[in-house]
């Protein structure tokens, strides 16, 4: 691409940490928000971070790639750093939960929404700014279990045998990037026995429009060997309105959407994470704003292109 053809990035703010005290929380929930420097009535999108092989990326000092790309888009993204975190290993070792927190994570986003205002007022420059009936939320990997959970699957508690809900309402639409799969006979994976709670979910109740986005590379033999088609569960197996985004040849990082140069990105391809910045920017806008037609406008390119990023499919 010549330089004279590109258009130059839009400027981000980027805002960290900003802490909310929560009760009974065993340490105060940090978030980073990152934000387009102008426009208002902007759409909130809150990121749940995974729980990858390194210590920063897995808390709100990740996901620069994405959560940068976003905002320049026109999103307000508001990270939290989830007690699963490493940089908080120390200090939660101990506390009801451990390791996993499935519940604090999804309640994380709950609390983040609550202070909305706070967070608005915060935030230098980001004053009179966001339209609060406007969220959505996104997650990688472990993030995308959280995200499906706020999306209405429901949890068999492995505590109590109860099945347990934890959607949110103001949420109006999702995308998992990467998300565990069914539980049963196909969670049968080495790490299955450490992680059941990820088998746990039922995705029949998930009724929140999302768009799930699976790399056909992404093949994650320590829970299943059900090969890559297992990332793509919270579409098959959910009720519509989905969407499936399959990237080509991407494996679970989706190209670097953690870091780059990072442990967690063993398929760094910055031309695929702008990619899927930009797809799941237009579908988000779409959902967010009905009458938009940006997510058309992108999957009718897609369909045209000869080199294809990726494909999508609907119901």
């Amino acid at each position: 691409m010549h330089a004279s053809t590109r258009t130059a990035p839009a400027p981000v703010l980027s805002y960290g940490p900003l802490v909310l005290p929560v009760p009974g929380r065993p340490v105060d929930l940090e978030v980073r928000v990152s934000a387009p420097a102008s426009g208002t009535g902007l759409p909130v999108v809150l990121l749940s971070h995974g729980h990858g092989p390194s210590n920063n990326l897995s808390s709100l000092n990740g996901y620069a790639p994405l959560a940068q790309a976003w905002a320049a888009q026109g999103f307000v993204v508001v990270q939290p750093t989830h007690l699963t975190s490493r940089t908080l290993s120390h200090l939660v070792a101990d506390a009801p939960g451990a390791p996993d927190f499935w519940r604090s994570r999804a309640e994380d986003m709950g609390h983040v929404l609550d202070r909305l205002d706070v967070i608005e007022r915060t935030v230098p420059q980001l004053a009179g700014r966001i339209d609060p009936t406007r969220v959505a939320v996104a997650g990688h990997s472990l993030g995308g279990f959280t995200a499906a959970l706020l999306l209405g699957a429901g949890l068999t508690d492995p505590d109590t045998g109860e099945v347990v809900h934890l959607a949110e309402p103001r949420i109006k639409a999702g995308v998992l990037l990467a998300a565990p799969g069914r539980g049963g006979d196909a969670f049968n994976g080495p790490m299955a026995e450490q992680w059941p709670i990820v088998g746990a979910v039922d995705f029949s109740t998930m009724t929140t429009p999302a768009l799930v986005v699976a790399g056909d590379e992404d093949d994650s033999r320590h829970f299943t060997d059900m090969g890559p088609d297992w990332h793509a569960d919270p579409y098959t197996l959910a009720p519509g309105p989905k969407s499936l985004l399959t990237l080509f040849g991407a494996e679970h990082g989706l190209g670097g959407i953690a870091g780059y140069d990072a442990a967690e990105t063993t398929d760094e391809n910055p031309g695929r994470v702008a990619a899927l910045a930009r797809l799941t920017a237009a579908y988000l806008r779409s959902r967010l704003h009905p009458g938009d037609p940006a997510w058309q406008t992108v999957c009718e390119a897609l369909a045209a292109d000869p080199d294809p990023v990726g494909r999508v499919e609907a119901k």
